[in-house]
């Protein structure tokens, strides 16, 4: 027995949702950075819903799952990037609080 699509998109929306909540809520950057993983989870479900509804029963639409792909390889990327920028907030405000930034601009 098969999940309906409709479910997956309705779950994805909710999952992008909380990120985008998240996102805009939380100070702490590592909550961010988790909230942007948790949104780009969220596109992933909704490329595989997507080729999943698309897709032709004998033969599979492999689209979303290739765009799954490059999604988990930019997340990757990403959380590198957001992980290493964190570290250095740490290491010269010794906070993680997304406030400590805005300071260093000035």
């Amino acid at each position: 027995m098969q999940v309906p699509s409709e479910h997956l998109l309705i779950l994805a929306a909710v999952l992008f949702a909380i990120g985008v909540l998240g996102f805009l809520v939380r100070r702490n950057v590592i909550v961010v950075l988790m909230c942007v993983e948790l949104m780009l989870n969220a596109a992933n479900l909704t490329f595989l819903a997507a080729s999943r509804q698309h897709s032709i029963p004998g033969e599979p639409n492999l689209v979303g799952p290739v765009f799954a792909i490059f999604v988990i390889a930019i997340a990757a990327a990403e959380a590198a990037v957001g992980l290493a920028l964190v570290i250095a907030l740490f290491r010269l405000r010794q906070t993680t609080e997304s406030d400590a930034m805005q300071e260093m601009e000035g």
